[in-house]
């Protein structure tokens, strides 16, 4: 009989059969069967002793999505840190934090995908290794060899661990540009990179309190560190036999190219293919067929697209069961709310434009929230009385609401489902000092020596330190006590929202919670004291899943923690010095540009991320949610808090009552986020998102399991790389020094790409 998974079975405790909290299974119909039987799945097996009953149960205690696409084997003494990872990760963390610092700043960018330094750092690692001399250099402190042994997986792995911690922006650029941009405050360059490296490194030590919880339990499989493992292997002919590693490989360049090629018609040259509004074409020029068939600015139903960029990885990523509750909640909202407001006028629904989520004068124009500081960003209270309240969509509002209910949601769910695991992990830290989970994996880390709390703890304190000097010292306009709060409400949330990640793939923004909590704690502060919360409090939670998500590829990948702790260090050491670099040369060369005293003839450097923060700085700091608030159609949001407390209660109890009914499944706190999501410009995608994940995560893992092990994660990594490099030769050849606009057609139509002529009113 199959056994059943659960954290109080590895501590030596067991549930009842039918136990009202057991943990969430990832895939549907997943389950241990015969250890032997998936034995002969592995290829790396080989070297286990099947009769060996305490290693059968090592192995069968890993989930079986895990036993099919990681190795249950190890090598200890492949090299780690060397001078070719040194050189790679250096290459690759630079290259990325140009490329995308730069991009932060523009109208139009290139996103610098993780895939693609997979996949070159595997060729120039090997190239590496044939043609570098294996001679030693010794320079004193240091000694080592430049060609130790071939270019490794665990090499591999680390370089691509160091890039994705310091080759992207970092949430401390929009305090920095903001000052700099609109307030003429140039933070000292010392001043500037510490405050970088103290939020994001804060959110990393953060990770000491999620990883016994997250990061070991087997059950917690981190799908998208699945989809990166199965790329590593199947870059390295791991895992299978040699003629279908030949096959996944063709299939895996294939994917690519196909796609690479393709995407140059969604997003350049066939636009139309981007948003097919099928109801369209029967109604070309009618008004309400264009609200609700358009996928841009409209409701698209029955919209499909063929583009890549609307669809993503993320159907060969999530579980099924979180797939059908985001698309619930799409439908929820913007097929059965949106047209209900629409057409009935409820809650203020036609006095502004549905599909906006921009801020409204009571007269229906744009809320000038510039005008209410003054120039030394203080609140100008005449100004104020002078435009009246603010008011906006009455989507924004149900975002609102459902933001409230998201935040609040996850703790309750966590308690409800996940107490009994947690707990048993805390019981068992008490008595021995350690996770104490002893599935295959867990054991084969055991070797390696843990990366201790104090580390983490030293790191916290440096970054604590700092931040209160730089706010004493750097006009950051934070009340100090408010940065506390920011920091204790972002650790709270690393383990709740951290599970839902764990198991979900799917991420819950805390942004609307962060800005509001501020709003009501310090209204009428600075615009840059709010942004300074949401960037402390944001990267507290960020910042530990992306180093959790890393930790638990280097897990898979049986990586020394304290490797993958430094190259993780390593990463942001580096990469945040040239993210400063790049926006000084912004800032000092596209300055008229982003402040807005001048156009870009070009277009291209709008710098409209730093004006959208700086209004949201200024809505929910300067003016604070108790002015934004005053009038009676805010009434209803605070009933956001009690949905959000309640929705999982009630799900728990019809899952006692019912259990074989998977009440479980039914994730409050997913629902709820996914209806904080706005579709009001872009729609299309959700329809073909979730067809396309019916099949690659229900029918072929149910009914084409060996064909989904071999090339699901495969297929999804190949055609998110195709996307990101067709997305940057485009931006290349035809939108970085001169814009090159491709000629209308028929396709290309300027009036509508959908061929939706209608109003949409």
């Amino acid at each position: 009989m199959a056994e059943k998974r659960s954290s109080a079975s590895l501590h030596g405790e067991k549930y009842p059969e039918e136990d009202p909290v057991a943990p969430i299974p990832h895939f549907p119909s997943e389950n241990k069967g015969n250890v032997k039987d998936e034995l002969g799945k592995i290829e790396d097996a080989g070297s286990l002793e099947e009769e060996d009953e305490e290693l059968e149960e090592s192995i069968r205690l890993v989930p079986k999505i895990v036993r099919e696409l990681v190795s249950m084997d190890d090598d200890p003494n492949l090299p780690i840190i060397t001078f070719r990872y040194f050189v790679l990760s250096t290459f690759f963390v630079a290259l990325g934090a140009v490329i995308s610092q730069i991009a932060w700043f523009r109208t139009t960018s290139a996103s610098y995908s993780m895939f693609f330094v997979q996949i070159v750092s595997f060729w120039l690692g090997n190239l590496m290794a044939r043609v570098l001399p294996s001679k030693e250099v010794n320079l004193g402190l240091f000694k080592f060899n430049l060609n130790p042994a071939p270019f490794s997986i665990k090499e591999h792995v680390l370089i691509t661990l160091a890039a994705s911690a310091g080759a992207t922006s970092n949430l401390g650029e929009i305090i920095v540009s903001v000052k700099d941009i609109f307030y003429h405050e140039q933070m000292h360059p010392l001043a500037a990179i510490f405050l970088m490296w103290a939020t994001m490194w804060t959110g990393y030590s953060f990770a000491a309190i999620g990883r016994n919880f997250l990061l070991y339990d087997p059950d917690l499989i981190w799908p998208s560190a699945l989809m990166q493992t199965a790329l590593f292997r199947t870059l390295r002919g791991e895992g299978q036999s040699l003629d279908i590693s030949r096959k996944q490989i063709r299939v895996f360049w294939l994917v690519l190219i196909g796609v690479f090629f393709w995407t140059f018609l969604p997003e350049y040259a066939f636009p139309f293919t981007s948003s097919l509004a099928v109801i369209c074409w029967f109604a070309p020029r009618n008004d309400t067929v264009k609200f609700i068939s358009s996928g841009i600015g409209g409701m698209g139903f029955m919209n499909f697209t063929l583009n890549w960029s609307n669809i993503t990885s993320t159907i060969m990523v999530s579980p099924w069961w979180t797939q059908v509750i985001t698309f619930t909640a799409f439908v929820v909202s913007v097929w059965i709310l949106v047209p209900l407001v629409h057409f009935t006028g409820i809650w203020n629904g036609q006095r502004f434009p549905l599909m906006s989520n921009r801020l409204f004068m009571a007269n229906g124009t744009l809320y000038p929230f510039r005008r209410l500081t003054t120039p030394d960003g203080h609140f100008d209270e005449e100004s104020f009385k002078e435009f009246g309240n603010v008011y906006m969509s009455t989507y924004n509002l149900w975002g609102i609401f459902f933001g409230y209910a998201t935040f609040l949601s996850a703790f309750v769910q966590i308690f409800l489902f996940g107490r009994k695991k947690i707990w048993g992990t805390i019981q068992h830290l008490r008595k021995k000092g350690g996770h104490g989970f002893k599935d295959r994996l867990n054991v084969l880390m055991s070797q390696y020596d843990e990366v201790p709390l104090w580390w983490y703890l030293l790191l916290f304190a440096c970054c604590f330190t700092t931040m209160l000097v730089l706010i004493f010292t750097q006009d950051l306009y934070l009340p100090w006590w408010t940065y506390v709060v920011g920091v204790v409400l972002g650790a709270m949330t690393v383990v709740p929202m951290g599970f839902i990640f764990a198991v979900s793939a799917y991420q819950v923004s805390t942004g609307t919670w962060n800005e509001l909590i501020y709003g009501y704690m310090a209204p009428g502060t600075h615009p840059v004291g709010s942004l300074v919360y949401r960037v402390v409090a944001g990267q507290c939670w960020y910042r530990a899943q992306s180093i959790l998500e890393d930790q638990k590829l280097g897990h898979y990948m049986k990586i020394s923690p304290r490797a993958t702790f430094f190259s993780q260090l390593w990463g942001n050491f580096i990469g945040v010095p040239i993210n400063y670099a790049v926006i000084r040369w912004v800032i000092d060369t596209k300055r008229p540009y982003l402040d807005g005293t001048e156009k870009d003839p070009l277009g291209q450097w709008s710098g409209q991320a730093p004006q959208s923060y700086l209004n949201q700085g200024i809505q929910y700091g300067l003016v604070g949610p108790t002015r934004l608030f005053q009038d009676s159609i805010y009434g209803p949001l605070r009933w956001g808090f009690l949905l959000g407390i309640l929705s999982p209660v009630v799900m728990y109890l019809l899952h006692r009552r019912f259990p074989r009914a998977k009440f479980n499944l039914w994730h409050s706190t997913i629902f709820f986020s996914s209806m904080e999501n706005f579709y009001g410009y872009v729609s299309t995608g959700p329809l073909s998102s979730f067809i396309g994940g019916f099949f690659c995560m229900y029918y072929f893992f149910r009914y084409r399991h060996s064909t989904w092990v071999k090339y699901n994660y495969l297929v999804g990594a190949a055609a998110d790389t195709g996307l990101s490099l067709a997305i940057l030769a485009i931006f290349i050849f035809f939108g970085s020094a001169k814009i090159i606009k491709m000629p209308e057609w028929w396709g290309n139509d300027p009036e509508s790409v959908e061929k939706c002529y209608g109003s949409g009113a």
